[in-house]
């Protein structure tokens, strides 16, 4: 795929020093091509629109917003761009708030030219990538951090629950309201409140998740 066509890079990031070292890398291999620079948010999504990149190198402090910020809008706006952050922050919970907001690798600016393009390669590829040096205590984080079915389900309030059992039983919203005595859009409304405290999508994973913490409810 690089062979046919360099993978485009737009660069994010607030010094002009680091952008001129990146700059000089990214010419040095054939298989990537500079498209242009921003030096803070705005300047990063006007480059990104105008350029339509494959890969963004993106930092996380800027003069006018977080890296955090640049991330979504990117992954909202720009679907076939995909976000590499490179950054001097060795810090778990940021790693945490660049995987939240959708960038596909974390690398620390220590990393060396040869790496930096490989990781460039692959995320474009599809891959994800982390930085070694936080791998380890990323993964420690996540495992701490991952709420039980339990706590997911105690999270609810006593409607909320009320209407998840429904919608476990294979009820639908119509069927639910009237059961309930709510209008039906009610129960659509808690339904969305539902999913984003379970942190699903779909009925059919909220009912699982239901079901699953049923024997730990009755304990």
């Amino acid at each position: 795929m690089s062979a046919l066509r360099p993978v485009s890079i737009v660069i994010v990031d607030d010094s002009e020093v680091v952008r001129a070292g990146l700059s000089a890398l990214l010419g040095s291999s054939d298989q990537l091509e500079l498209r242009g620079e921003g030096h803070d948010v705005a300047s990063g999504l006007a480059t990104v629109a105008e350029h339509e990149p494959d890969v963004v190198l993106l930092d996380i402090r800027l003069p006018d917003g977080t890296g955090f910020d640049a991330c979504r809008q990117i992954c909202r706006s720009h679907t076939n761009t995909r976000v590499l952050i490179l950054t001097s922050v060795e810090d778990e919970e940021m790693v945490d708030n660049a995987i939240r907001a959708g960038a596909h690798g974390y690398l620390l600016k220590e990393v060396n030219g040869t790496a930096l393009i490989q990781a460039i390669l692959d995320v474009h590829a599809g891959k994800s990538i982390l930085d070694p040096a936080i791998t380890a205590r990323v993964l420690s984080l996540v495992r701490s951090n991952v709420p039980s079915t339990r706590d997911l389900i105690d999270s609810l309030s006593r409607q909320e629950s009320r209407i998840l059992a429904l919608i476990a039983e294979g009820k639908t919203n119509k069927e639910v309201a009237a059961e309930m005595g709510l209008a039906e859009k009610t129960v659509k409304n808690y339904l969305s409140t539902v999913f984003e405290k379970l942190h699903v999508s779909r009925r059919a994973q909220a009912a699982a998740l239901y079901a699953q913490s049923k024997p730990e409810r009755r304990s």
